[in-house]
């Protein structure tokens, strides 16, 4: 089994979410979960930090595509931090991800 961890920390409106590990099909439907439940509707910004993120495969990506849309409806900013030159930046630049949010180093 593939192990993700997703590490929430509330930043008074604002929500900050740590995301490491791999993201695959095994687990992506559990970190899908974790995250709309880490996620109030009032939050004004979701910002993800990938920094920790060793492994993401098609199911991870419509998981962060999929939570983008659900923000973008609740009018919620989302930011990404991702290393420059990292395995998991490369990976979303080439999926279009940077489309939908920023991709901040």
């Amino acid at each position: 089994m593939t192990d993700a961890s997703v590490v929430v920390r509330p930043e008074g409106p604002d929500v900050r979410i740590t995301i490491g590990g791999e993201v695959d099909l095994e687990n992506a439907n559990d970190v899908e979960e974790r995250l709309a439940a880490a996620i109030p509707n009032e939050t004004n910004v979701v910002t993800l930090e990938l920094a920790e993120l060793q492994y993401i495969d098609s199911a991870g990506l419509r998981v962060l595509f999929a939570l983008a849309a659900r923000l973008e409806v609740l009018q919620i900013e989302l930011r990404v931090d991702v290393p420059p030159g990292s395995h998991t930046r490369r990976v979303l630049q080439l999926s279009g991800f940077e489309s939908l949010a920023t991709l901040d180093a």
